[in-house]
């Protein structure tokens, strides 16, 4: 007797074909699980592109959109003079080439970068550890508050840490094919293009060279790739394509006083010892945490201190991936806090590279404790990815209506031909002129102190993109206007003090924590 297969009511399917739809349903399960990086992708992108544009150009991305707009040799001169080394600008002078100015285009560069960063870690984590480590590392990553904040700014931060990254992963591929020549190349190319990007790459270097020296002197097998002449001779190349900006650094160095007086360097509050725990609460939920209960505030630090001492304990790998990412981090962390209690310098965006090793080394924990007490690594990844997200959510919180374009916009709309424009400080001088559509030339105030002392910065720091045409001392040196506009702090209405007393208010606008005021010009009664 033979059993014919029953096909069922709208079952068109020919039996023959089954076997190679369980085919192609496999490879679409192998093709799903190979692609297990685009999720974790994605969730990058959504959270640097989401309100990318909310919050206004604020004073250190002016400085950069007015540097960048110098050709290639004027940005290297004026970033002589500056706190930041020249890539940056250059790149971002190219970017605005191809696509523009505009807030979006140009917060984008950053945003990609950022993104870049994520799938850097990833790919640093799967080389250290296991594949769900490395999982687990791109989700914290993506999330990382610090890092999606300085990925929607005109600034070098995210490129600096795309590139210290590139170059720990370029170390570890040294370390482990040692023979291979091209990443040690790798190596020195990522490492001097981080130097030419931002000063603190150096300790990124220097935590590089401890790592080497760590798994020198370590039991069992040992590394000697530290006393090997192939990676003196990397840092000799290092060494040879910073040469070219050596002498503007150390002339930078020399006038550090200036830079000071500028007010582009130490102008930081001190240092104390809740800065520590502070800044790793900054890391994660964008707020130093002053506000929390004492024993909240320093239970979160503590246990990613735990963490990354789990990381190390349980580290059974040759190469000790735990020992780099560590000093990636820490060492920065505790040498600028060290310093910061002579000269302040202490701050959250010029770290903001170094906590990108925070994410990688908790991910390695988790990753070791789920093999023995699963739960308990579940509800540590939990904790993690809930008080990420309300960095991010903090992050997310800016009132589009309440930003310095709006005052801005006002003013552009408002504005007469003859009108002219006063800024009182020089950080929102350097947002406004980014606004800017009257074809004015907007004026700096810098009136002299009691002591006759000039106000005006000098030749460091953001005096370099400013002319001296600029400055303007006295109210009473604007002659031949009908209208002025006066653009200042919100909450220091006497920054102008005292006006002339022909001036009448006629308008007021305030946003973003800014207030423009127009007066109008009374003739003087004789």
């Amino acid at each position: 007797m033979t059993l014919n297969r029953v096909t069922p009511v709208g079952d068109t399917q020919d039996p023959q074909a089954t076997p190679g739809s369980w085919f192609g349903n496999w490879r679409v399960i192998l093709w799903a699980k190979k692609q297990w990086l685009l999720p974790i992708m994605a969730l990058a992108a959504i959270v640097r592109f989401y309100d990318l544009t909310a919050a206004a150009i604020w004073g250190d991305e002016g400085s950069s959109l007015l540097l960048a707009r110098y050709s290639l040799g004027g940005i290297w001169n004026h970033a002589a003079f500056d706190v930041h080394p020249p890539l940056y600008f250059m790149l971002l002078h190219g970017w605005i080439e191809l696509f523009g100015d505009g807030i979006f285009a140009i917060r984008c560069l950053s945003a990609l970068l950022g993104i870049a960063v994520v799938g850097a870690g990833v790919w640093l984590v799967d080389r250290l550890a296991t594949r769900r480590a490395a999982i687990i590392a791109g989700v914290l990553l993506a999330l990382l508050p610090t890092a999606v904040r300085y990925s929607q700014e005109v600034r070098m931060y995210s490129l600096l840490g795309l590139l210290l990254i590139a170059a720990s992963l370029a170390l570890v591929y040294w370390i482990r094919h040692a023979q291979r020549r091209r990443y040690r190349v790798f190596y020195v190319l990522l490492m001097s293009a981080a130097l030419y990007t931002h000063y603190f790459a150096v300790l990124a270097a220097l935590s590089h060279w401890i790592y080497l020296g760590v798994i020198r002197t370590q039991r069992g097998y040992r590394f000697r790739h530290i006393q090997q002449l192939p990676w003196w001779l990397a840092n000799l190349a290092i060494a040879g394509l910073y040469l070219p900006w050596l002498p503007k650094l150390l002339n930078l160095m020399q006038h550090m006083e200036q830079l000071k007086a500028a007010g582009d360097v130490g102008w930081e509050d001190p240092v104390s010892l809740t800065s520590l725990p502070a800044m790793i609460w900054s890391w994660l939920i964008q707020d130093d945490g002053a506000n929390l209960p004492l024993l909240v505030f320093i239970a979160m630090p503590m246990a990613l201190l735990v963490l990354a001492g789990v990381a190390l304990a349980r580290d059974r790998s040759v190469s000790r991936g735990s020992v780099l990412l560590a000093l990636y981090t820490g060492l920065p962390l505790l040498l600028v806090f060290a310093v910061s209690f002579i000269t302040p310098v202490f701050i959250e965006r010029y770290l903001t590279a170094f906590a990108l090793g925070l994410p990688m080394l908790a991910a390695l924990a988790i990753d070791r404790l789920y093999s023995r007490v699963r739960s308990l690594a579940l509800a540590v990844l939990v904790s993690l990815v809930g008080v990420e997200l309300i960095g991010v959510n903090n992050n997310a919180t800016v009132d589009s209506n309440d930003q310095l374009d709006h005052m801005v916009s006002y003013v552009n709309q408002h504005f007469q031909p003859g009108d002219g424009i006063v800024i009182s400080d020089m950080l929102w001088y350097l947002s406004y002129v980014y606004y800017d559509q009257t074809g004015a030339q907007v004026r700096l105030y810098t009136p002299p102190r009691a002591d006759g002392h000039s106000t005006r910065p000098n030749e460091y720091g953001f005096g370099t993109l400013v002319t001296p045409g600029v400055y303007l001392d006295s109210l009473a040196e604007l002659t031949g206007y009908r209208r002025v506009w006066l653009v200042g702090t919100l909450d220091e209405p006497g920054e102008f003090l005292p006006l002339p007393a022909t001036w009448q208010v006629g308008a007021e606008v305030r946003a973003g924590g800014a207030q423009a005021r127009l007066f109008v010009v009374k003739p003087a009664v004789e």
